[in-house]
């Protein structure tokens, strides 16, 4: 059984699928496999990873028969995990050589650690790098889980005028995660920006580590799941697209789950009460998102009776929009 699981859902990944395995095979730290899951391709994705399955035992590589959205690929790779630990690689980005063995040693060393995740670079389609993000972490790794867990909340809102509002930690989602803790929280759901979600599941249940250097390689372009998908209704029928013709509130639906999170994490009582204001927070900031979700939620119903539910050609399977 390998230390580590590396998840790689992928669909039309040809563009840059090689270099992300090279960046994995380049590894210092070896004791790993790759699980792919192929959401029904119709580009050269499948021959490129039984190519790379052929070269290296450790390649493992499964596909679907049909599409059935990324959310459900994303939650695949982690149902075929044999690892103690844990990571989401998308079809586009890499990874420093060193980035394994300096996540493994954080994790091996600190038990209250859940996730290790480094500073990011971004590439463009070449590979040059084009800059780096940044955000805010303060609190991510605080022993008190109520400012893990304002660490992710106080993110999601509008912007209002004269108020600064800090960037979203996201990409500590393709950090190395322990699969004990990943296991103990709801799969990713199939909703927009259900990876914010997790991580703050995951918050309330032990402390994040940024590795200092820039080790994670996120590579910036046009067909990228963020862009191509731009709005609730698109990413959630790019997750999911079941969810065709179905009423659905994007707003209350991260409300609710963020009350959900606190309702089932293992805290003391004091320490769920301080969540539950922090969520009380999270309403007030969101306010004008949740007003107008009914609204939004009557247009994408009749949109999908006159379009039949269509949101566009499923481009690729990259990260996850948040």
């Amino acid at each position: 059984m390998p230390k580590v699981t590396i998840g790689m859902p992928v669909y039309n990944g040809e563009n840059f699928i090689r270099d992300a395995f090279n960046s994995i095979l380049a590894q210092t730290y070896s004791d790993w496999e790759l699980v792919i899951s192929d959401n029904a391709s119709t580009d050269r994705t499948e021959q490129i990873c039984r190519e790379y399955a052929q070269r290296d035992h450790r390649i493992h590589y499964y596909r679907s028969a049909k599409n059935l959205g990324a959310s459900w690929n994303y939650v695949r790779v982690f149902q075929l995990a044999s690892g103690e630990y844990f990571k989401w690689a998308a079809h586009d980005d890499m990874i420093a050589p060193d980035f394994l063995r300096k996540c493994v040693d954080v994790l091996d060393r600190d038990p209250g650690v859940v996730v290790v995740y480094a500073r990011t670079q971004f590439i463009d389609e070449t590979g040059n790098f084009v800059g780096t993000y940044d955000p805010d972490t303060s609190g991510f790794d605080s022993p008190k889980p109520r400012d893990r867990f304002r660490v992710r909340t106080s993110r999601i809102r509008p912007p209002f005028p004269f108020v600064k509002r800090m960037l979203e930690d996201a990409h500590a989602v393709f950090g190395l995660i322990r699969t004990d803790a990943l296991k103990s929280v709801p799969p990713l759901g199939n909703y927009g920006a259900s990876d914010q979600i997790l991580l703050a599941q995951l918050a309330l249940r032990g402390r994040f580590h940024r590795i200092p250097e820039y080790l994670f390689f996120n590579r910036d372009h046009q067909q990228r799941s963020i862009r191509a998908y731009s709005g609730r209704r698109r990413q959630t029928l790019w997750l999911d697209p079941g969810m065709r013709r179905k009423v659905y509130f994007a707003e209350w639906r991260m409300l609710r789950e963020f009350v959900r999170s606190v309702q089932v994490a293992p805290l003391e009582r004091v320490e769920r009460f301080l969540c539950y204001w922090e969520i009380s927070k999270y309403f007030m900031w969101n306010s004008p998102r949740l007003a107008l979700d009914p609204l939004r939620a009557v247009r994408q119903f009749l949109t999908g009776m006159i379009t039949g539910g269509r949101c566009g050609p499923i481009r690729s399977q990259d990260g996850i929009p948040h």
